[in-house]
Formats: structure tokens, sequence, C-alpha cells
């Protein structure tokens, strides 16, 4: 007997993109005959059972809204035996066959202890504006994030250029340098600051100072959150060169607003292709996409640290600045 209905629920950081997703495994189930409940607050929301049907109708107009329908948090009681047994018990008292889950590592680690230990069938389908899910080019919400932060470091050159002032600007990624890698890229700004790379701040303040001996006069400086306080860079760069320094953190504007024409593609396909693996009887899979095609792997593979070479994005920061 085939699968008959499936949860779906969105857990950890939210990220645009998050209900295009949604949207794909309700239709897409619907069309299979299956069965969606809609289950709120992530794992939080499953150990209480705070959950409704959705159906075609629920997820009108949603595939161009940020944030996510089912609301998103992190669960500690989630994270215990105990609270995953009580997660067990609504599934099987709601006759639940399988779950989608969009979302982090954390939400991947959450899916894969309840596939070990209930044999509940779990998706995981990548949703993260740091693009740091392993085994996946590409995680529902990092476009939007980049091109979020790219339009305001654009205003920002502005008023550098013409008050002739040196911004240190802060992105998100606590542990990923792939937002402040690409922001600086795409905004042509002089230097990025990310975890995955050490960086001199005596180093930039020579350049900064060599570049307005020739006549330079503004300077950007993009900073991941994970890397260093903003303020505190700031404060050295302006303590060294004397130059005129401000600090903007672009903060959470990142994760809202209307996702990117690839992040809604991207989480259309990744969210048919969950329902396809739990059609089919697979659990304790993640899926993402490589070179444009849909890949499928373990849940376990897709937790270990994704380890991105930004070596020769950073040169080339350096070289065009």
């Amino acid at each position: 007997m085939g699968i008959k209905r499936i949860g779906v629920l969105t857990s950890g950081g939210d990220a645009p993109g998050m209900n295009a997703a949604i949207r794909s495994v309700v239709r897409t189930a619907n069309f299979h005959g299956i069965e969606v409940m809609g289950i709120f607050k992530g794992f939080e929301g499953l150990i209480n059972g705070k959950m409704k049907i959705l159906n075609h109708r629920s997820v009108s107009n949603i595939i161009n809204k940020g944030g996510t329908i089912l609301k998103t948090a992190r669960s500690i009681k989630f994270t215990t035996v105990e609270g995953r047994k009580r997660a067990y018990g609504v599934v099987k008292k709601r006759k639940i066959g399988g779950l989608v889950l969009i979302g982090g590592n954390g939400t991947y680690r959450g899916g894969l202890a309840f596939h070990k230990e209930w044999g509940i069938p779990c998706i995981g389908v990548p949703g993260s504006i740091d693009n740091d899910i392993n085994h996946t080019d590409f995680t529902i919400g990092a476009d939007t994030a980049v091109n979020t932060a790219l339009e305001a470091i654009d205003k920002i050159k502005d008023t550098a250029t013409s008050m002739e002032r040196i911004f240190v600007i802060e992105v998100m990624g606590r542990n990923s340098g792939y937002i402040a890698v690409n922001v600086a890229l795409g905004s042509g700004a002089e230097n990025v600051l990310i975890p995955e790379k050490r960086t001199e701040i005596k180093q930039i303040c020579r350049d900064i100072l060599k570049g307005n001996r020739k006549g330079k006069v503004s300077w950007i400086v993009v900073v991941a959150e994970g890397k260093a306080k903003a303020y505190e860079v700031a404060a050295g760069i302006g303590l060294t060169t004397g130059l005129e320094t401000r600090v903007v953190s672009i903060g959470h504007i990142q994760r809202g607003g209307s996702p990117t024409a690839a992040d809604r593609i991207l989480a259309t396909r990744l969210g048919e292709k969950a329902v396809d693996l739990l059609k089919s009887g697979q659990g304790g899979k993640a899926i993402g996409i490589i070179r444009n095609k849909i890949s499928v792997v373990d849940l376990s593979k897709a937790i270990e640290e994704k380890r991105e070479d930004v070596n020769a994005l950073c040169r080339l920061i350096d070289i065009l600045a």
C-alpha cells in the first residue's frame, strides 16, 4: 500500500524560497493523491501536534513570498530522546507516513535521528541562506540573500564615494563566508573577511593607505559576522589609517524579501523530488542540486561539513581591488 499522508515542516533560520518549496510539496503530493499535513514551528510543532491539512488552495500565491507560512523555530526538546519519542507518537496518531524537512544542518540532524530511532521516512530539503549544506551546489535562499545584500552595498557605495569614506559592511555568515565573498566580488569591494580564511587587518590598512596616496578616496570592506565584529574592524582601520570609517550591518533583511527566480525554481524542483522519494518508499535522504541536476544522498553524508575553496575568489577580489 502506498503512502497516504505526509508532513512538511520548516526548521531553523528562515530562507527566501521556503514557501515555494512548501507549495511544490503540497501540489505534487496532491497530484499523486497524497494528503499533506503542514506542521507549524518546525520540530516543536511536531512534538506538540500543531498542524493542519494543506491543499491546493492553501498554498496559492505564496511562491513569491519570503519567510515561511509554516513558521519556524529551533527545538531543544527534539534534540532529546524523549522529545523525539513524543513526536513519534504524534506522527503515528496523525497517520503521517513520511516527512519533508526544509532547513539546514540542524534540521537534517534531527531528521536523521528521528529516522534511525523510529523508522519514519524523512527527506531533507536544503534551506539556508549561507549555502552551507553538503552535497548540493546551492541551497534555497542563498541566491536571494546575496542579491539583497548586494543591492544594499550598491547604495552604500554611492555614499562612500560621495563622502570619501571607508565603509566596513557586516553581512550574515556565522560559519560560512559564502554571502560575504559573493557580495564582495559582485559589488567591487576591496576586501573581504570570512571565517574560512585568515586575514590581517594590518595588511588591509597598508592597502588602504597605499590606495589613498594614489588618490583613492573610498573603500569597502565586507565582513562575515562569524569572522569578526565589524565595529572592532572599523575601529582598528580608523585608528591605524586616520581616515574616516563607518560601519553598516545589513542584518536580517538578508533573510527576508521575495525570493529570486533562481531560488523559486530550485525550491520547486527540490519539493517535487522530495515527494517522489517518499512515494517510492525512501527515507533518510537529502536532496540537492549538482551541475543543475537533482542529487540524492544519505542524510548522514549531507550533514558532513561543507568545505568550499574560497581562495580563488578571494584572490580575484584582491586582484580587482
